[in-house]
Parts: structure tokens; sequence; C-alpha cells
């Protein structure tokens, strides 16, 4: 059906499209992944300024018509984050941020948990442009896979449901496993596992910290997690080995 639509949208990336256009890949909360152009937006007077860019939290109105590609008709900033985007590991950040919810949630999938997760985690990078840490990288990827259904067990054996003697982590399993069950599995301590259970409870900007062992741990947990249940492979975070 052809009409206008209005919406909050996070612009997850851009590419250039002819001489002066650009098609525009979003986040909207009542829509979930959804493309658009915005004609004539690389001319020095285009009416759209410079609000179009990636990161950038607006108030759009979208003109829908036959083709699966909308038409943005007006654009107002919300939230720019110029202070994120001084920070090459903010910006990093914000980056990875992004394309791990344009990997994991497909077009037309409404999720505005999500939707309000991604604008925290842009907020909170250009709040403080110094945490954009590998453990709150962590974090959002966890919030991440609450969101899509693929949470990891860590209270008991993903296997067989034995709550004590947790020694390891199956991505196949889905969550942490017992040693009896830890075929398959890489050697998930006590600090990977304290970080996992942390991270998923408290809000982002709580997120804890952790040694970097640990860290890497939980990272592999969530890669793992991603390739065998969400199909999904993402870039990593962080260079530790486990």
């Amino acid at each position: 059906m052809s009409g206008s639509l209005k919406t909050e949208a996070i612009v997850l990336r851009g590419i250039r499209y002819g001489e002066a256009d650009r098609v525009l890949h979003l986040y909207t909360p009542e829509r979930g992944r959804v493309s658009a152009i915005a004609k004539g937006v690389r001319r020095a007077k285009s009416r759209f300024g410079g609000r179009l860019e990636p990161f950038f939290r607006l108030d759009l109105v979208l003109y829908e018509g036959r083709s699966d590609l909308l038409t943005v008709t007006s654009a107002e900033t919300l939230a720019g984050h110029p202070r994120l985007r001084e920070s090459g590991p903010a910006l990093d950040g914000a980056a990875r941020a992004c394309d791990a919810v344009s990997r994991l949630f497909a077009d037309g999938e409404p999720h505005p948990g999500v939707y309000h997760l991604l604008a925290n985690q842009l907020a909170l990078l250009d709040r403080e442009p110094e945490r954009a840490t590998r453990a709150i990288a962590l974090a959002f990827r966890l919030k991440l896979l609450l969101a899509a259904g693929f949470a990891p067990q860590l209270a008991a054996c993903a296997s067989c449901g034995e709550l004590e003697h947790l020694v390891g982590f199956s991505g196949a399993a889905g969550g942490v496993v017992c040693g009896a069950c830890e075929a398959g599995s890489f050697a998930l301590g006590q600090e990977g596992h304290d970080f996992l259970v942390a991270a998923l409870g408290r809000p982002l900007a709580d997120a804890p910290d952790a040694p970097p062992r640990a860290l890497a741990q939980a990272e592999r947990a969530i890669l793992e997690t991603l390739e065998h249940h969400a199909h999904v492979r993402l870039r990593a975070v962080g260079s530790a080995r486990v």
C-alpha cells in the first residue's frame, strides 16, 4: 500500500547510489530493518544536510510505494552522537553494534527492544567514549542473543541439567556443560561464567568488567552460540586468546 510512514530510525549504514543518492539501511522500532533511498543527499545543498549518516537516530518520514525500497522525504535529528565520532574505539564499537543488529535480525522483523538496546549502546558510547571496551561490546551482544531467543543456558548443564561441576561451554548444546557432558566443549572458567551471568542480568551501562582470559572465553561462547543457533558469524571484538 502506498503512503507515508512516520518512524524513528537508526542509520545502520549507507551506500552510495548513482551520482547523488544514497541507499540507507535503517533499523526501526515497528518495522525492524528496512532500506530506503535518500535522493540528492550527496549534493552540497541537500535538504537533509548531514543527518543521514551512520549511527544517527532520526525522526523520519518515508514514502512507501510498490518497491521494497522506501524513499526518505523528511528527516529530523534526535541524536547525532558527535562525541562518538571523535573517538576511534567508540566509532568502531558503534559500527560493530550496528553490524551485529543488521546480521542477526532480518528485514521486516519488528523488535522494539532491539531498537532501544541499540539506541542505548550508541548513546552510551557518545556519552562516555571511554566505555568502548571489549566488556561493553560483549554485554551488548549477549543482550542481542537474549532478544533473538538464543540466550545461552548458564544456570545448569545444557545437556543433562546438572547444577554443579559446570566446567565447559558448548555452542552446539547452547550453554554451559558439566564434566560428564564436556566432550566437544571448551573450558569455561568461573570468571568467564560470572561475566556471562552478570552481563545478561545487568543494564548495559552497568556491564561488569573481567580479566582478558575471562572475556576471551565469554566472546568464544557468544560467537559459537551465534554460529550454531542463529547461523550468523560476527567479527570478534577482541584478540585475546582463550
